[in-house]
């Protein structure tokens, strides 16, 4: 394929995917046509079953790229030293984030279609979320996993009642709410490792 076809084809399948990410996002999964995602892509429908055999594979591509994304800004996130989790909890829920529901993240918006779908969408979300939740423990331990499940679950669980509140001064109180809770979730280095806590304990180990 000449370099400027496969430069084109990625070009339309970018576009496809992002316009299958916000539809999805707005409209759900049952709501949302292969029509419309192509032309909201400017492409035709041939298109679109030219990249994406099916809606359903639309869609768990659209969940795997969703929560990559997720799993690789945590990773960024962590970097940033002691304090990463409130920071990254409040940028999270911040209110440009919460107002718009086309461009929200992935694990909040695409958790509920994940449920209606098929064995091999929820297989898909059930490993991205593995990986998810591994990068934010950053530790292997039962208890860490455990803690970094509860900080997704709360921070999905936050954003979807922010969302639906239709009320700015509640969404704000729900918002804070959760960081609060997100970071007594988080061991006292803001992190959802047991490592760094054990150290402090034991400093023989270090």
């Amino acid at each position: 394929m000449p370099r400027s076809s496969a430069i084109g084809a990625e070009e339309t399948r970018r576009r496809l995917l992002n316009a299958a990410a916000r539809g999805f996002r707005t409209s759900g999964y049952g709501a949302l046509g292969v029509d419309a995602v192509a032309k909201d892509a400017g492409v035709t429908s041939g298109a679109f079953y030219a990249h994406f055999g099916s809606k359903a594979e639309a869609f768990r591509e659209t969940l795997r790229t969703g929560l990559g994304e997720l799993r690789d800004g945590i990773a960024m996130w962590r970097e940033g030293g002691p304090g990463w989790l409130r920071r990254f909890a409040t940028w999270y829920l911040g209110p440009q984030r919460r107002a718009d529901l086309s461009s929200s993240c992935a694990l909040p918006t695409l958790s509920l279609e994940a449920a209606r779908s098929d064995d091999a969408t929820r297989a898909e979300y059930a490993a991205r979320i593995r990986e998810i939740a591994a990068t934010l423990a950053d530790d292997p331990s039962a208890a860490a996993q455990e803690r970094a499940l509860a900080v997704l679950a709360l921070l999905s669980g936050g954003m979807i009642m922010a969302h639906a509140v239709g009320d700015s001064r509640l969404g704000t109180r729900i918002a804070r709410a959760v960081v609060n809770a997100v970071e007594k979730v988080g061991t006292p280095d803001d992190g959802v490792s047991d490592r760094h806590s054990d150290r402090r304990a034991n400093p023989s180990t270090e």
